[in-house]
């Protein structure tokens, strides 16, 4: 009987063994062509002709300026583009053809975020939530955290090992995205891997310098000036539950993911314990102005804290294991997008959330990347889960005492009443954020693709005609484009508000009656020019960046950043993103500025759908709504009648 039950338990130790070491566990792909084998000889970021930027400016400012404000503004272009403009040209060339290894963009959009002193949640950190999952077997918070948490150290461990597939984005899939391409680019030098996979297959490989900040990241506030740091060392996930936080060991001594019933375990215990919510909840300290947090953590650190914040700064990535919240989008995006601050830790790079009735999705912090490197983790982690599930409803949990401890704080009168009162404003803040949604049947892709417009335009005009409906002007407005085509790019302004959007919005909003086919001629020339303007985005021939990075150089007052036009344009009352993705249900962020509007977007084959947040008593959200709804009505009749 002794012997019987000596050789079972060698059969799970083995088993366990076998499973943890096999490759087909650890790794959530094998790519042929290395991680970052296009690095190398991805092109630079473009610095813009300095009179083409000029010129995109005053386009830009065209349709929002009466004449006699477009003429100021034109001097100020007119006379920095001759004189003071000329200068900082040349000192950007020069500082960028001495970094070839970055772009112009890259260190300075860093620093703008890092610098900014406002609070992380509603200004910066976005939300985006999965689909519903169709298995109902799976759809249980401890089920689906695990599952999820396994993924994403799969996807950690094949970026890791540099055997994630590279990003890279294919003009034609059927052509290229192939087993050839694979095999061909693999063995061209990394030095001119870019240059074959552009030449001979006609696919772009973008960059994937912001991957490794997915995991092991945190933005940690100091005065003045936060600085993002990463330790490789960490090898477990935080997770929150109740307000409290738990350091969970997810890697073993030889950087191995330990076995999935293991984590398994060690989840299900955190959910199985009798704790009561944490009192004094120190995650509420994130959600601070910047300075204020900076000063409050080095009390932490003061009260002999610092071991417990290094956990969390060193985890791979943080788990928020929450209450149940509300499955309609408006819910579950504040739920999202803010929640109430108390089991969260937005200064982590990535928190991944799930909720007691599985809803599940992420909040990020933005300064350390954008959406591309986000969707990606994403989307293979949400594809690994649903083809490989590594626990399931009958999987016996293995907790092991070794891989779970609890953060405890030590904590002063001072930090406590500092602790209630974030909490107080932080609730407050909440309840002032409004959301709103738009959902539009039979207005789609594949209508629009029929006449041959492009989609986004298509979305783009509806929020600049529903904004001049009710406020009968037009204001600055925001698209972000990504330039990850380009060595360490970020993003570029896509500005959606043109002449050409001017006069369609005030041919559809005038009693003045207008032909179908001519409002159709007018829907054309909008999707035209932001069919070019995106392009040149992505092309990084915008004008907003290279304006941003040539102001840095200035030591002198000059007019065309001092004209109010100027600062308008760049207050965003419309700023809008868009992350395309069969796996996510829905995006969400704030609105940038006080006055404006929020939008995360999406069109379908046929409908589209817009989330929209805004602060009350600032911005009118369902007066927008409603506005926005028969701006896609009048667009809808319009295509349909011709």
């Amino acid at each position: 009987m002794f012997g019987s039950k000596l050789r079972s338990h060698v059969r799970k130790i083995g088993a366990r063994f076998s499973h943890q070491s096999s490759e087909d566990y650890q790794y959530w792909q094998r790519s042929q062509i290395p991680s970052m084998h296009f690095q190398k000889s991805l092109p630079q970021l473009p610095i813009p002709n300095l009179e083409q930027t000029c010129e995109r400016y005053l386009n830009a400012q065209k349709p929002l300026l009466s004449n006699e404000e477009f003429h100021q503004t034109q001097k100020n272009v007119d006379e920095f583009q001759k004189g003071q403009g000329k200068n900082l040209q040349e000192l950007l060339v020069a500082k960028n053809s001495n970094n070839k290894h970055t772009s112009y963009i890259s260190q300075p959009w860093f620093d703008m975020y890092l610098a900014d002193r406002k609070p992380l949640p509603f200004n910066y950190n976005p939300a985006l939530v999965y689909i519903d999952d169709a298995r109902s077997e799976y759809n249980n918070q401890l089920l689906k955290a695990a599952n999820l948490i396994i993924s994403s150290l799969r996807f950690y461990k094949s970026l890791d090992a540099g055997i994630l597939a590279p990003e890279v984005y294919h003009m034609n899939p059927k052509k290229s995205d192939t087993k050839l391409y694979s095999s061909i680019c693999s063995k061209v030098p990394s030095s001119l891997s870019w240059y074959a996979s552009y030449l001979l297959f006609n696919a772009y490989p973008l960059d994937m310098s912001q991957y490794s900040s997915l995991f092991n990241t945190t933005r940690v506030p100091y005065i003045g000036i936060d600085k993002i740091k990463v330790n490789k060392n960490g090898k477990h996930v935080l997770v929150q539950y109740n307000n409290n936080f738990y350091v969970v060991n997810v890697l073993d001594s030889s950087n191995n993911i330990k076995p999935a019933n293991e984590i398994l375990g060690s989840i299900k215990a955190i959910l199985n314990r009798k704790e009561p919510s944490a009192e004094f909840p120190v995650g509420i300290l994130t959600t601070l102005d910047r300075n204020e947090w900076a000063k409050l953590r080095q009390q932490l650190i003061e009260l002999g804290n610092e071991e417990s914040l290094s956990y969390i700064d060193s985890a791979l990535f943080n788990v928020c294991l929450d209450k149940v919240c509300g499955s309609d989008p408006i819910s579950a995006s504040k739920h999202f997008l803010h929640g109430d601050g108390k089991n969260r830790w937005f200064d982590k790079s990535l928190s991944l959330i799930v909720t007691e009735n599985s809803l599940c999705g992420i909040n990020f912090e933005h300064s350390w990347g954008d959406g591309v490197a986000v969707l990606r983790y994403m989307q293979d982690i949400f594809k690994d889960f649903q083809q490989k599930p590594q626990v399931h409803s009958g999987t016996v949990a293995n907790f092991e005492e070794k891989n779970l401890r609890k953060i405890e704080f030590n904590l002063d009168d001072s930090l406590k009443g500092s602790i209630v009162e974030a909490c107080q404003d932080y609730n407050k803040l909440c309840n002032s954020l409004d959301v709103n949604t738009v959902q539009m049947e039979g207005l789609g892709k594949e209508i629009c693709k029929k006449l041959s417009l492009s989609p986004d335009a298509i979305m783009q005009l509806g929020f600049q005609v529903a904004y001049h409906k009710l406020h009968g002007k037009f204001v600055g407005s925001y698209e972000s484009c990504s330039t990850a085509a380009f060595k360490h790019g970020r993003t570029e302004t896509i500005r959606p508000c043109t002449m050409a959007t001017k006069n369609y919005a005030l041919a559809i909003n005038s009693n003045k009656s207008s032909s179908n086919q001519e409002l159709l001629n007018l829907i054309i020339e909008c999707s035209k020019v932001h069919g070019k303007l995106t392009r040149n985005a992505a092309m990084g021939k915008g004008f907003d960046r290279h304006l941003f990075a040539l102001k840095l150089f200035a030591k002198e007052k000059i007019n065309l950043y001092e004209d109010s036009a100027f600062k308008a344009l760049n207050h965003h009352i419309i700023s809008t993103s868009t992350l395309s993705s069969s796996v996510i249900g829905f995006g969400a962020f704030g609105p940038v500025v006080k006055d404006g509007y929020g939008i995360a977007y999406g069109i379908n084959d046929d409908s589209l759908g817009a989330l929209i947040t805004t602060y009350l008593q600032q911005a009118n959200g369902p007066d927008f709504v409603r506005a926005l709804q028969k701006s896609y009505e009048e667009i809808l009749s319009i295509l349909k009648s011709n």
